[in-house]
């Protein structure tokens, strides 16, 4: 399957912004990916917004973001204490923070959560992106869970083996809160990176997959 490089052409990829819900979720999501794309593009900036997570959760969320972009070139990390599971009835504060990010910076690519994501959480921020970030890049992630929503998505980025145990490791290693549930586990992580790793013909049989609704071409 032929590849369409990120860092070609005359403006290589310079800046990413992630956005996930809670704490793990962009990890799980695009984890492997930005390991991959800060340790091969020297100098990317990354912005990861966590829009709810306090206490114990949002500790973890900066311990992991920390990780996950140790070799990033420039790396801001944003996390909100938005109540969990309320994010669409606190709508009008929820977008007030994504106007406040959108006049912060200006990435060329933006992972975030699907629009079809069964959780309401997950749901609303995905809208809120695309209505934020109307002229970029965006993949929307995926994140398994009980609601047994995960689609057909369009857009893969392979992942070397290493890198793939690398996600899984670090996610068991900063999310120790997540431990009981029981689809919390490396089953779960490697299975979804090896099916998309199927899918795509990755060449070391991993893949994270996202779904991209507009992509303008230019010679």
């Amino acid at each position: 399957m032929r590849t369409l490089p990120l860092s070609a052409g005359s403006e290589p990829l310079r800046e990413v912004l992630a956005v996930g819900c809670h704490a793990d979720d962009i990890e799980i999501g695009c984890g492997g990916t930005l390991l991959s794309l800060t340790r091969a593009l020297p100098g990317l900036r990354v912005t990861w917004v966590v829009l709810s997570a306090h206490g114990e959760r949002e500790r973890e969320a900066r311990a992991s973001a920390a990780a996950f972009l140790a070799a990033a070139g420039a790396a801001e990390v944003e996390v909100h204490d938005f109540r969990d599971g309320f994010l669409p009835y606190l709508g009008g504060a929820v977008k007030e923070a994504f106007e406040a990010l959108a006049e912060r910076v200006d990435p060329q690519l933006v992972f975030t959560h699907a629009r079809e994501d069964l959780h309401q959480d997950h749901r609303l921020a995905g809208e809120l992106t695309w209505n934020t970030f109307r002229d970029h890049l965006v993949l929307e992630f995926e994140v398994p869970k009980l609601d047994g929503d995960l689609g057909r998505p369009n857009v893969f980025f392979p992942l070397s083996e290493a890198v793939a145990e690398e996600k899984i490791a670090l996610l068991h290693r900063h999310f120790g809160s997540q431990a009981s549930k029981r689809w919390f586990d490396e089953d779960t992580f490697r299975g979804l990176m090896r099916l998309r790793g199927v899918e795509s013909n990755a060449p070391e049989r991993f893949a994270e997959a996202f779904t991209c609704r507009k992509l303008p071409l230019c010679p």
